[in-house]
């Protein structure tokens, strides 16, 4: 595949220094763009990490106030391995998100705070990737990357969520770009195997949620899956495993 084939992946652009990622549980970065954020913090850029909820409904075995915490920690642990020292919890329902005003301006609220010039999100379509039997997406992603791609745009108008300016959060309309990870229809890419290591670390830091989730080894588990998500962008990607993003420029 020639570089001026229409379907190859773009470089991300890289002429920003502060990104925010914002996402609706612990391990949704690790499950889709870890490898990128350790290549961007690498280069010296900051990356904060926001999250909807603790995961508190997510391990059947542990009830949501011992889950809760322990997901949180978890999520502390694993961001550190990749360069993020920022994380924040929005303490929205673990698997009852609801898309509409109060969520969009708590996004938006997290965007005035850290004035991010990049915004990351996970896919908010009904489905994992394209085509009939694509695996169902889940309500509280839907609604936190489309909350997200709207907040880019709400934290910039001063006429919206006025509450926040008398908290002293000012309008921020410096967001230049939102990126979906995991998206269906990606449009460019992150060369992945720099960070893949370390990317591979911090998805096993989220252990109790993998081990409810398979019986399979805990770092077999997370090398295969992220070797294997990497790899298949590799050949829109000049061969390399890639982090794969549909971009959406403001």
């Amino acid at each position: 595949m020639n570089g001026t084939d229409v379907t190859d992946l773009a470089e991300m652009p890289g002429d920003w220094q502060r990104a925010l990622a914002v996402v609706a549980h612990p391990d949704d970065l690790e499950y889709g763009c870890a490898a990128a954020v350790a290549d961007w913090t690498d280069a010296g850029k900051e990356v904060v990490y926001v999250l909807a909820t603790r995961g508190e409904a997510g391990i059947d075995g542990l009830a949501p106030d011992v889950c809760g915490p322990l997901r949180e920690q978890e999520q502390r642990d694993s961001a550190a391995v990749v360069g993020v020292d920022t994380v924040e919890f929005l303490n929205h329902r673990d698997g009852v998100i609801e898309y509409g005003p109060g969520l969009r301006r708590d996004i938006a609220a997290a965007i005035r705070r850290h004035r991010p010039e990049l915004v990351i999100t996970l896919n908010h379509r009904d489905t994992w990737g394209g085509g009939p039997g694509a695996p169902w997406n889940t309500p509280d992603h839907l609604a936190v990357g489309r909350a997200t791609l709207d907040a880019a745009a709400d934290a910039g108008n001063r006429w919206l969520f006025t509450e926040l300016a008398d908290d002293g959060l000012e309008p921020w309309d410096g967001v230049r770009w939102v990126a979906v990870a995991a998206s269906s229809t990606p449009t460019h890419a992150v060369d992945a195997a720099p960070g893949l290591e370390r990317a591979i670390h911090s998805l096993l830091c989220h252990r109790a949620y993998i081990e409810a989730l398979t019986d399979e080894d805990p770092e077999q588990y997370v090398r295969s899956f992220l070797t294997a998500t990497t790899g298949r962008s590799a050949e829109r990607f000049g061969g390399r495993p890639a982090v794969a993003f549909e971009l959406f420029a403001r």
